[in-house]
């Protein structure tokens, strides 16, 4: 059984309808003082359900649906709660970076591994943790939207060039680009504050009638995209087109991105303008 939390009806649902499988929403209800009340509408006594929330905008509220959601589940007699999240939060913040600060991913982490008994999560943001059988006690998978956006490259986009725009997308970029069969480098990055960044190529390459693509797993404030566009604009590039899975977009990054000149492309994991590629049949395959 599908059931939609309020941050997964973009695309629960779909879900749902390919697998085949009983769909229903989540009822949340927002009270004056901001606590959160959530109310099944359908018997989940015995069923397999698959809770599916997408952690975005007001990510905490997000959190706490979904934990309230698993441990209601259980209490109303469910026989095994999975957590889909097409994006999952906290996954940067998996270490202590100052004296005195939380390790937000480990208190995470604890809370789904206590309330459900398995997680998938799309191409979640891993940096120390190599793999999320190092974050999560209980069952997990990772599914991966590369499949798909290479798809869409090849049938949109002729004459690519793949850029990631940092080193840490780089292998992900050159394993996309080896994929297509097409030419790839690296923007290499100088990170001066969380919003100031400077950004070069580190090889020669031919952008001559070449269609740059700039490849990352999301786009946040879009400060590292914006210098990195700038950098292939003095370089010669005419288009510019940047995909990611999860487009989070803050601070109005779409519309920097576009009026900077570059065609932005996102999977749905996160509901937005830019959300063109469906991630629904790689989730269906998963469950």
């Amino acid at each position: 059984m599908i059931i939609a939390c309020s941050h997964g009806k973009h695309i629960a649902k779909k879900i749902a309808e390919k697998a085949k499988m009983p769909y229903s929403e989540l009822e949340t209800t927002h009270f004056p003082d901001s606590e959160i009340k959530i109310k099944f509408n359908v018997d989940v006594k015995k069923k397999n359900v698959y809770l599916v929330q997408s952690f975005y905008h007001n990510i905490n509220d997000c959190v706490v649906e979904a934990l309230f959601a698993a441990e209601t589940a259980k209490d109303l007699g469910a026989k095994k709660v999975t957590l889909i999240a097409p994006y999952f939060p906290y996954l940067r913040q998996d270490k202590r970076f100052n004296p005195g600060e939380c390790i937000s991913l480990r208190t995470i982490a604890k809370n789904i591994d206590e309330d459900y008994d398995a997680v998938m999560i799309c191409d979640p943001h891993l940096h120390r943790e190599k793999t999320l059988k190092h974050i999560f006690a209980i069952r997990s998978h990772k599914i991966s939207a590369n499949p798909l956006i290479e798809e869409y490259i090849k049938k949109n986009i002729k004459r690519p060039v793949i850029i990631g725009p940092d080193w840490e997308s780089y292998k992900w970029a050159l394993h996309v680009a080896q994929r297509i069969g097409c030419d790839c480098a690296i923007m290499e990055k100088t990170r001066y504050s969380a919003r100031k960044v400077s950004v070069k190529l580190n090889k020669d390459i031919d952008l001559n009638k070449k269609n740059i693509i700039f490849i990352d797993d999301m786009i946040s404030t879009g400060h590292t995209l914006l210098e990195a566009i700038k950098a292939m604009k003095k370089l010669g590039a005419k288009k510019v087109t940047c995909f990611a899975v999860h487009g989070i977009l803050v601070e109005n990054a779409l519309q920097k991105l576009q009026k900077a000149g570059a065609t932005v492309i996102t999977c749905n994991t996160i509901p937005n303008k830019s959300a063109k590629i469906d991630i629904t049949p790689i989730i269906v395959q998963a469950l």
